[in-house]
């Protein structure tokens, strides 16, 4: 059974850091690239970081880019994201996901994920 399970959010201060963690069962993490989104209510899922287990190509939205950093163990078929500088406006619940490297795939928006993690919460406090 594939499983991503999130961990690693919390409250945290504006300024303050988090590292998430997804751990992943039910397949490798060498043949996917793993994402990580973020939702707050009443909004759509925002894909914020990406990252190809084959090759480590990474990618960032301008949201986040400069502060968040993706990577992954494969031998602990984890993916990590480390969120430096937090401020208010990262409050969200976090979910990672998983997409198969198949041609044409992409880990930018939602729609594109196959596997998808319960998530986690982060607040960022003022």
């Amino acid at each position: 059974e594939v499983q991503l399970a999130e961990s690693g959010g919390g409250l945290v201060q504006a300024g303050g850091s988090l590292k998430l963690s997804c751990a992943a069962s039910g397949f490798t993490l060498v043949d996917y690239a793993m994402g990580w989104f973020r939702q707050v209510p009443g909004k759509e899922r925002e894909g914020i970081s990406c990252i190809s287990s084959s090759d480590g190509t990474t990618w960032y939205s301008d949201s986040v880019k400069g502060r968040f950093s993706i990577s992954l163990d494969n031998g602990r078929n984890t993916v990590y994201l480390q969120m430096n500088t937090l401020k208010p406006e990262d409050a969200a619940a976090y979910y990672c996901a998983a997409v198969y490297l198949r041609p044409g795939a992409q880990c930018v928006t939602a729609d594109g994920m196959d596997f998808w993690g319960k998530g986690t919460l982060v607040t960022v406090s003022s």
